[in-house]
Order: C-alpha cells, then sequence, then structure tokens
C-alpha cells in the first residue's frame, strides 16, 4: 500500500528542496508537478497547438500520458513512454507550460495522472494544491511557508551566487504579488488544507525542516 506526503506552500519556501530530501530518506518517488506541467507543454508544443486557442488545448491534452520512474539512480519524466528531461527546461517549454498550466482541462489530467501515480508508489509530491485537491486523503500534509523577506533573500543570495545583478526590493515585491495571485486564482487556489501542519521554515534550516518532516511520518 502506499504512504502519501503532500507539501504545499507558497514560491521560494523551499518546497522542491526538502521534498527531495525527504524522498530520499524515505527511499520514496519525489513527484516533481512542475516537470509533469512542462512535459505536458512539451507534448502540446509537439502537437503544434496554439497557446491561445483554449479549446484545442483542452482537446488535445487527454492524449497526454505523463508520469515519472527512477532509472539508474536518476528521476525520469516519461510523456508516453519516451524520456523528456533534456527538454523540460528550455525556454520555449517554460512559456508554453505557464500559458497551458491555467487551463482547467490540463489541470484536471494532471491531478488524475498524479492521483494514479501516488497510488501505485509511495510519493512525496510538493505543489500548490496537493493537500487539498490532488492527494487530499495523504498520510501527511505539511504547508510549508516563510515571510517573504526570507524567501526573497534566498532567492537573492541564489541569483547573485550565479553572477546576476538584482535588487532584493523587486524580487520581495515580486514573491508577494504571485502569492496573491496563486491565493485568489480560480482554479485550486493556494491555501492551507485543515488538517495539514503548518512548518515556517524562515528561523530553520534545510536539516531541520526535513527532520520535522519526518517526525511526522512516524507519528
Amino acid at each position: 500500500m502506499s504512504y502519501q506526503i503532500a507539501i504545499d506552500g507558497p514560491a521560494g519556501a523551499g518546497k522542491s528542496t526538502i521534498a527531495r530530501r525527504v524522498a530520499r530518506e524515505k527511499n520514496f518517488i519525489y513527484v516533481d508537478t512542475g516537470a509533469m506541467y512542462r512535459a505536458m507543454a512539451y507534448y502540446l508544443l509537439k502537437e503544434k497547438v496554439d497557446p491561445s486557442d483554449e479549446e484545442e488545448i483542452s482537446e488535445k491534452c487527454t492524449g497526454a500520458h505523463i508520469t515519472i520512474r527512477y532509472q539508474d539512480g536518476e528521476q525520469v519524466v516519461l510523456l508516453n513512454g519516451e524520456n523528456v528531461n533534456p527538454v523540460l527546461r528550455t525556454e520555449e517549454v517554460g512559456n508554453m507550460a505557464s500559458v497551458t498550466s491555467k487551463n482547467k482541462k490540463v489541470r484536471e489530467r494532471l491531478t488524475q495522472l498524479q492521483k494514479e501515480l501516488a497510488e501505485k508508489n509511495s510519493v512525496v509530491m510538493d505543489g500548490r494544491d496537493i493537500g487539498t485537491c490532488v492527494l487530499p486523503q495523504a498520510d501527511v500534509k505539511v504547508y510549508l511557508t516563510a515571510s517573504a523577506a526570507v524567501r526573497a533573500k534566498r532567492r537573492f543570495d541564489e541569483l547573485t551566487a550565479k553572477g546576476e545583478s538584482c535588487d532584493i526590493q523587486k524580487i520581495e515585491a515580486d514573491i508577494v504579488k504571485r502569492d496573491e495571485q496563486d491565493m485568489t486564482r480560480e482554479i485550486a487556489p493556494l491555501k492551507q488544507a485543515e488538517d495539514a501542519v503548518l512548518v515556517d521554515s524562515s528561523d530553520m534550516s534545510i536539516d531541520e525542516v526535513v527532520e520535522k518532516i519526518l517526525s511526522l511520518t512516524e507519528a
């Protein structure tokens, strides 16, 4: 029987980093929901779908079967059986994903695929609506957050480490704006599930957050 850990929270809270670590510790599959949306975008690009045509997106998206496997220790996203990892981070796919991820039918299709994946495998899944929509019966639900100022500082440090010049105040303003958009969107808004454990990582290290979530799996 599968075991499900759902981690939700706003942008920049460290969900992916934490989820990967927890999955590794538990020997579960880490389900990168963002990568699944990118795989869908790649499929729609291959099908030459017009990103402005909502009806065509809704119609075509049902032809994509997307799942995640581990091959030689690497997480592989499979689109209709094909390893699409090499193309997921391209700008073209990213731009398409930002448009098509808002489509109701795309979200319904990927939610269905994510549910199927979690039924067959023990998983750690992170996103905005995992505990509320995708895995409402998850064994452990966590709402991982941090103050906007802390999240902005983390992003600032990440960018400056890459040699990019950036304005920390603009980063924080963008984070606040994105939070508002995520929490007020019509389809699957960001919110803490009633039975989720709130974990504020503002003053916690990655190790401390991982240990906290692991302790919840032992209850």
